[in-house]
């Protein structure tokens, strides 16, 4: 049963914001869900958008919020930044899209290769289909079929990756050899059986899982920083571990950087954490915007498209509005002085949340690098899926309801998300959102310390 201080604060959101109530009911006669996503839908309706531009939007009835958000992460350069609506609107005039190739897609395809350990690209429109491109080009290489993921991460929603995304805990297995957990109907089980579920910051699991399957695993799939459960760093070492046992076992390591690519460091988790993967994915902020993604290898690697024996297609891929658009955020936007200002709001932002958390005796903890951070509900750091499992949600939904009602949209609504911050953001935006935890703080640490009494007397 929902506790009253999250009652009262739907209510409110409920108050403010009738015009996106009425949006979504008449969306959903047309719409499943009444959004273009499923994650898009939350109870009671989610917010609709009116306009945005820095790092405000407004919803239906004129309210305006401080957007961590961010379109799930994809806005590192904010909403309109200028070089980015400079850059399309000059190539509006000059054809959308030609189905043809014109130049722009070798200049962004440059700036890629000078900025992460690759040697060639091929650009997408989407994660998803850069990720499902990744695995098939990690299998046309190794001559393999299957695929090893990991417990609760996030690839896209191709069949050969929608496996325990979000098992719930009947189905979870072996804490070192997980269940294969398909997320929905609709999923070919065929190639779900190809995947292989690995716990995260676990080598010994990992590397027994190869010598069950020798000779016959193409790839593993992960993001560095896992982000479908909140904020996950990788232990000391594990990465550099997987990618001795992939290369032992002559299987490719796949960096699925969407969310760490343009948003970690300069050049993603490869710099930050010192590893070269074999195949590496962007997406999200390195098009400001619009739908760009890509899958990037060396040229051996690669030497399976070049020589025609595996196919990759797009009709909308590398048009001119988009790879214009990445070229301002690879040379205008995403520059070494916009890194150092993003971390030092993060730094801001982080330690700011850890002094109220300390302060007002929350079970919880902050944590963050680069772009991307979060609030954790756990009174440990998380190391995978099955610690993150067990959180509140009634408490997480108490914070995001609560920080939205005083204006501050704090991440994508669900407990697995986490915020971006813009290179728009600026200390006073920092401080607005501090202020508003400060405000909501007591209110969860007595949700919490009274849920907790109950759960213990029960």
């Amino acid at each position: 049963m929902t506790y009253s201080a999250l009652e009262n604060e739907i209510k409110t959101y409920e108050k403010r914001s009738p015009k996106s109530r009425e949006a979504h009911l008449k969306a959903s006669q047309r719409l499943p869900l009444g959004v273009g996503s499923n994650y898009r839908f939350y109870p009671p309706y989610p917010l609709f958008v009116q306009d945005a531009n820095g790092v405000v939007f407004h919803d239906l009835d004129g309210n305006a919020y401080d957007d961590y958000n961010l379109c799930y992460g994809t806005l590192m350069a904010g909403h309109c930044h200028p070089a980015v609506v400079k850059a399309v609107e000059s190539r509006l005039k000059l054809g959308t899209t030609y189905g043809m190739p014109h130049g722009l897609e070798l200049e962004l395809a440059e700036e890629v290769c000078a900025r992460y350990p690759v040697d060639m690209v091929r650009f997408t429109n989407s994660g998803g289909e850069a990720t499902m491109n990744a695995l098939r080009l990690a299998r046309a290489v190794t001559k393999r079929d299957k695929i090893v993921k990991m417990e609760g991460g996030y690839h896209g929603g191709h069949d050969g990756v929608s496996v325990s995304v979000k098992p719930q805990a009947a189905d979870f297995g072996d804490p070192q050899a997980p269940n294969t957990v398909i997320i929905s109907e609709g999923v070919l089980k065929a190639t779900a059986d190809a995947t292989i579920v690995a716990p995260f910051n676990d080598l010994e699991a990992t590397e027994a899982i190869f010598e069950r399957n020798p000779g016959q695993i193409a790839a593993v799939i992960l993001e560095p920083i896992m982000m479908n459960i909140v904020f996950v760093t990788p232990d000391d070492g594990y990465l550099q571990g997987l990618r001795e046992i992939t290369k032992r076992h002559g299987a490719l390591l796949i960096f699925d950087e969407m969310k760490t690519g343009a948003k970690l460091c300069y050049g993603g988790a490869s710099e930050y954490f010192n590893v070269t993967p074999d195949i590496i994915t962007l997406g999200k902020s390195i098009g400001g915007g619009l739908p760009l993604a890509a899958f990037c290898a060396s040229k051996e690697t690669m030497s399976v498209i070049s020589g025609q024996k595996m196919y990759h297609a797009g009709t909308y891929n590398t048009n001119p509005l988009v790879m214009a658009a990445g070229l301002a955020m690879f040379r205008e936007v995403l520059t070494h002085d916009a890194y150092t200002h993003v971390d030092a709001m993060e730094r801001m932002l982080v330690e700011g949340y850890q002094e109220i958390i300390d302060k007002t005796g929350m079970i919880a903890y902050a944590d963050g690098i680069g772009a991307n951070g979060a609030l954790v509900l756990y009174p440990k750091r998380i190391r995978n899926y099955r610690d993150w499992y067990d959180h509140d949600t009634e408490v997480w939904m108490h914070y995001w309801y609560g920080m939205t009602n005083r204006g501050i949209v704090p991440q994508p609504f669900w407990p697995d998300e986490q915020w971006t911050l813009s290179v728009q953001h600026t200390e006073k935006h920092i401080k607005a959102h501090l202020d508003a935890f400060a405000d909501i703080a007591p209110a969860l640490a007595a949700a919490q310390h009274e849920r907790k009494l109950t759960a213990q007397a029960v």
